[in-house]
């Protein structure tokens, strides 16, 4: 019998999908340009539910495939995956359907998909959230392209995402090989046109970026300011889960502060080197706030953070040379203070993913698709690396209102905010005394106060502008979009030597 769907690439997360594929029931054909890859791949799972079935020629892989075919291609984004198009465009018949699970640029998606389109044939770009796990038991799936395709796909994308319950949204666990979790709802829902998948997977992975920065500077504080060991601040983050931070992210940080290194039996996060390394989808994604003038700094600060912690040889030497200020004791309430900083953590990752859903917005304005913030934040819920039981609120503020203009105008979140921004100014000047880095807690609240404010001090800067570029500006007294502009005289300028 053909199989329901095929597969192109068998690293990790390819075999790993695959067999979430085959638990559910699908027959699915798999090929690896590395055939030996190929055939040990199938022999170690023999006896899947829905058949797994590996080929040497990729000519085969395609004839073993159900009309409209359907193929996923998971390899390393870019020319490969090309490659891989331009190599099966020749086998393939109208109206197949090609879905790239990759981490592809948005733009390379909407170039793929309309170069397709003209040869007949049928591209999704699908954005495959949740690491080699969350592959194998059940992603979170943002599929854009033609919607007739997807509907050809859904109903194995619907089965294989992750699944959350129905009245909680909190994530149903417990899959395990052959036997996937039933019920739920499915953490997988249409997009919009060409690129809206990957892009907002995208945004999804610079909103990672921020979540895991303000963790890292939170921890920081606890180490810095009050001294605690690695083990102590494991506690209080598995504490901080069992609140409004309940995430993926806290439950793992919690996880490695209490682990032990296998060699020296000291904490392990303290034998670990302080540089982090990167991908670029969270560099895409503050390139693309650059771009299209959309403000998120918080997201652009954990890259830049990023990059900081990669000149370490660079920061070791500066240590000798440059001094900030002098440690002290903390004398305060200990516990206030780490109520604080879980204050500080909560207000400024509301403010990071504010900035991430107005980036989204923006986007489809500018490539026309109609991306509904809802339901985004209601598949990121189980799954992903950022889900959350934060992002229920998410749900339910787009739900109240599906044209909110800003997170922060949400009433839940407005009032969450207002109840903890003393404690989110106390953390972020106590770190500046301290002399600790805090990027995102600090542009967060930048970001904030920026944004409440009625007046910036953007009117000097428009008449420095028109002063030396003629660029013109507008007046507080006159209709928006009408400009005018002075006849400076010229700046007066040190005599030259003759």
């Amino acid at each position: 019998m053909p199989s329901d769907i095929g597969l192109i690439g068998l690293a990790v997360m390819g075999q790993n999908l695959a067999l979430n594929i085959a638990d559910h029931g699908f027959a699915i054909s798999v090929y690896n340009r590395t055939t030996a890859k190929t055939d040990e791949f199938v022999a170690k799972h023999p006896n899947t539910p829905g058949g797994l079935f590996g080929f040497a020629e990729l000519k085969d892989f395609v004839g073993s495939l159900k009309r409209p075919r359907k193929i996923i291609i998971l390899v390393q984004a870019g020319k490969a995956t090309d490659a891989v198009i331009d190599s099966l465009v020749p086998l393939l018949a109208k109206n197949d359907i090609i879905i790239d699970g990759g981490n592809a640029l948005w733009k390379d998606t909407i170039r793929r998909e309309a170069d397709l389109k003209a040869k007949g044939l049928r591209f999704i770009g699908s954005g495959v959230s949740g690491g080699e796990e969350g592959a194998r038991f059940g992603p979170a799936l943002m599929p854009g392209g033609d919607k007739a395709a997807y509907k050809e796909l859904e109903k194995i994308w619907n089965a294989v995402a992750a699944k959350v319950d129905r009245k909680t949204g909190k994530p149903l666990l417990g899959a395990t090989p052959g036997k996937p979790v039933k019920g739920g709802v499915p953490c997988a829902t249409y997009i919009g046109e060409n690129g809206a998948g990957h892009y907002v997977k995208m945004v999804h992975n610079g909103i990672e970026y921020g979540d895991m920065q303000m963790i890292c500077e939170a921890y920081a504080l606890l180490k810095g300011v009050l001294g605690l060991k690695p083990e102590e601040m494991g506690k209080i983050f598995s504490d901080w889960n069992k609140g409004v931070l309940d995430s993926f992210l806290i439950e793992i940080t919690a996880d490695i502060l209490k682990q032990k290194d296998p060699v020296t039996k000291k904490p392990f996060v303290d034998i670990v080197l302080d540089t982090a390394g990167q991908k670029g989808t969270g560099k895409w994604t503050s390139v693309n706030a650059l771009d299209m003038g959309v403000p998120a700094p918080t997201i652009a600060e954990s890259v830049f953070a990023r990059c900081l912690s990669a000149v370490k040889e660079e920061r070791v030497a500066a240590s000798k040379i440059l001094k900030g200020p002098k440690a002290k004791k903390y004398t305060g309430n200990k516990k206030a203070l780490v109520d604080a900083i879980r204050d500080a953590l909560y207000c400024s990752k509301i403010c990071s993913y504010a900035q991430g859903f107005q980036l989204m917005r923006e986007a489809q304005k500018e490539y026309g698709w109609k991306l509904n913030f809802g339901q985004i934040a209601q598949i990121w819920r189980g799954g992903c690396i950022i889900r959350a039981a934060f992002l229920q609120k998410i749900t339910e503020a787009y739900k109240l209102n599906p044209k909110l203009a800003n997170l922060l105008l949400d009433p839940y979140f407005n009032k969450t905010v207002q109840k903890a921004q003393a404690n989110w100014r106390k953390v972020v000047a106590l770190a500046v005394e301290s002399g600790i880095c805090v990027p995102t807690f600090s542009s967060a609240l930048a970001y904030y106060d920026g944004y409440r404010a009625e007046r910036l001090p953007a009117n000097l800067l428009q008449a420095q502008r028109d002063y030396f570029g003629a660029h013109t500006y507008e007046r507080v007294d006159q209709k928006r979009g009408k400009f005018y502009h002075i006849d400076w005289p010229v700046p007066s300028r040190p005599q030259l030597d003759a």
